[in-house]
């Protein structure tokens, strides 16, 4: 058994949608302020292309933990 854990990370663009980022094996020990952060220097930084346009807020953060089971087939 293992457990996953993904760090998404939801901002809005200048045509007001959302974008979405997933970091996976995100550390288990982030906190808020860790979170918000990395968003406000993603922002700030404007190094990611979208659809959308530039991103100019956050959104929405959540970390995601997944519990997954392999079964050996062999």
């Amino acid at each position: 058994m293992a457990i996953e854990m993904t760090l998404e990370l939801d901002f809005l663009t200048e045509l007001n949608k959302t974008h979405r980022f997933r970091i996976y094996d995100a550390k288990d020990d982030l906190n808020r302020q860790d979170v918000l952060n990395a968003m406000d220097e993603i922002i700030e930084s404007n190094i990611f292309s979208t659809s959308g346009g530039d991103l100019t807020s956050k959104k929405a953060a959540r970390l995601v933990t997944r519990e997954v089971i392999e079964y050996e087939l062999t």
